[in-house]
Parts: C-alpha cells; sequence; structure tokens
C-alpha cells in the first residue's frame, strides 16, 4: 500500500538530475531501470528519448507507474533482476538506493551477476549506495516527523511516520507506517536497508566481472572518499 503515497513523499530532487545528466554523458540509448518503483525517473528517461524498462517486483508500485501520464512509453515488468534480457542494454540503472535492499551476500551477488550478463560489451552499470562511514542512521532515528498525506482514492488524511528497530551489524530495519484518520486503520511495511563500504561495493563489482569502477561523491563527478554521505557507482561491463 505504501506504493501508492510514494511520490507524494519522494519528490523530484537532484539525485534525479545527476541521474540524468550521468546517463547523457554515457551516451545509452536502451536503458533498464532496475527497482524503479513509481516509475519517476523511468518515465523521464522515456520522454527524454530513451528507450526504457522498468522493472520493479513491487506489484502495487508497477501499477501505480503504469496509471502515470506517459507511461505508455516504457516497457513495464513485473519481476527483479532475473528479469533482464540477457546482453540487451547500454545501462542498467538502480536509483534512491535500491543497492541497499539486497541485504544478503548471495542476493547481492546475485544482482550483480544479472546486470552484467544483460549489458551489451561495453554497457554501464549506474547506482547509488549511503556510505556507511556517515551514519545516517543516527540523524534518521532522531526524526519523529509525521507527514500529511492524502488518499489518492477517497481524499481521506493520512499520516505517515517511521519507527526504528535500529542497526543490526551492517542491517538497518524500520518501519513505514500510515494511518488513515477517518478509519483508524494503520499500514506498515517493514524495511531494511543494508550499508557496505566503498571497499566492499568496489571489490563486489570487479568480481562479478565490470572492468572498470569508478565511484563518485555526493552526486557530484568528484571521486569518492570515506568522507562522502553517498557514494555513485559508474561502471562499465
Amino acid at each position: 500500500m505504501i506504493a501508492y503515497y510514494y511520490d507524494q513523499l519522494h519528490t523530484w530532487g537532484k539525485e534525479d538530475e545527476y541521474f540524468m545528466e550521468l546517463l547523457q554523458l554515457s551516451k545509452a540509448k536502451k536503458i533498464a531501470d532496475l527497482g524503479c518503483g513509481t516509475g519517476r525517473v523511468t518515465i523521464e528517461l522515456a520522454k527524454t528519448g530513451y528507450e526504457v524498462t522498468g522493472i520493479d517486483p513491487n506489484e502495487e508500485a508497477v501499477h501505480r507507474a503504469q496509471s502515470k501520464e506517459n507511461a505508455e512509453l516504457v516497457s513495464w515488468i513485473i519481476g527483479d533482476s532475473k528479469s533482464l534480457t540477457i546482453n540487451s542494454y547500454d545501462a542498467v540503472i538502480m536509483t534512491a538506493n535500491v543497492a541497499q535492499v539486497f541485504i544478503t551476500e548471495e542476493s547481492w551477488s546475485n544482482v550483480l551477476q544479472d546486470v552484467f550478463t544483460a549489458l551489451k560489451p561495453g554497457g554501464q552499470f549506474i547506482f547509488d549506495a549511503r556510505n556507511p562511514q556517515a551514519r545516517a542512521w543516527e540523524e534518521w532515528q532522531k526524526d519523529e516527523t509525521v507527514e500529511q498525506l492524502q488518499d489518492i482514492y477517497t481524499l481521506d488524511l493520512l499520516l505517515y511516520w517511521d519507527e526504528y528497530e535500529g542497526l543490526d551489524r551492517n542491517v538497518f530495519t524500520f518501519y513505514e507506517k500510515i494511518k488513515n484518520v477517518n478509519t483508524g486503520i494503520t499500514h506498515e511495511a517493514k524495511v531494511q536497508l543494508i550499508f557496505r563500504s566503498l571497499e566492499e561495493i568496489s571489490s563486489a563489482l570487479k568480481k562479478a566481472g565490470f572492468t572498470t569502477v569508478n565511484a563518485y561523491e555526493d552526486f557530484t563527478f568528484q571521486t569518492a572518499t570515506n568522507q562522502a554521505k553517498s557514494f555513485i557507482f559508474h561502471c562499465i561491463k
């Protein structure tokens, strides 16, 4: 259910502009947006002229994306990295820290291998992830903000907030909660994000077969350091 209100919480920002700029520089034509969610970036890419496939395992998120203006420009798939077509894409992207949802080493390794196999020779893999040394979860746990949203069907007032379980080793667990003020019904979604170091991610990418692994920091084109809040990886097959 959270998928239907995602766009009220997450509007277009500098991170999205950065991915658009990086893709423009990449000269890619055929792109897969893996973990596309509700399609904010996916549809914008298609409007720009790219041939785009949006893939996400969340059926509600994909349906929400398909209901948007210009959604017909995108090929939508309810699935995961195994849904990628072999040797087909100039670029595969994962935005909004999607890389951090693969909390087991097996799932992370499988995704990297699936992406590598799906790219054409010279194809590019672009994604972001938060730097564990920035310890973002410490600020998150201080946040007691309750957002006001609107039910997209009934127009009822909704309240949204996060509750935090905390960090266990390198995995942070929290719960997204939405309460309908009129009905009193509360829904929740469990979210787990893993924090991997710059070195761990770079090593995994090279092990998957990527010959060039560039890392930038904080949505700039400066080489990533361990002082960054976020890493952006630009890898070439």
